[in-house]
């Protein structure tokens, strides 16, 4: 089990607590890198804080930037269940966060790698390393079962 897989199974545990809420189940967090300390965490809140910003990636980094005391997220690397939308991953590039590592594509969103390619584009001020497909199928499947207990609930 690889370093990557072990933090996905953390922002997996976010992403349960999402659902657990009735949000998205999208679960993130932000590791620092010289301590390996884990300095965020986040899952989706926007219906839970009627907040159209509270993706699990913002949630993540206003927790770690409050624990660093400082907006630049230098030497993280930030884990998250879907791929970034183009909200977050411009917030990412802002950060100036060095990794992305994230679990499935977003067909409908996705701005790493899948409709846009923000984090690493080489016309912006900072780049982020882009790694993907860390635990995908289970990250796909718990949004899966999510919208499928949605549909059912209608």
């Amino acid at each position: 089990m690889s370093d990557y897989t072990k933090l996905m199974q953390l922002a997996l545990d976010q992403a349960r607590q999402a659902a657990e809420v009735d949000e998205v189940p999208i679960g993130c967090i932000i590791v620092h890198d010289p301590t390996g300390e884990i300095i965020g965490r986040g899952f989706n809140r926007r219906e839970n804080d009627d907040d159209p910003s509270a993706h699990a990636e913002i949630v993540a980094m206003r927790e770690a930037a409050r624990r660093l005391g400082y907006w630049r997220l230098v030497d993280c690397t930030l884990v998250v269940t879907l791929e970034p939308c183009p909200m977050c991953a411009g917030a990412i590039v802002n950060a100036r966060i060095d990794r992305v590592v994230y679990g499935c594509r977003d067909p409908k969103a996705g701005a790493c790698r899948t409709l846009y390619q923000i984090c690493d584009d080489p016309r912006l001020n900072h780049r982020a390393q882009v790694i993907e497909g860390v635990l995908a199928d289970e990250c796909a499947q718990i949004l899966k079962d999510f919208f499928a207990k949605k549909r059912r609930q209608v």
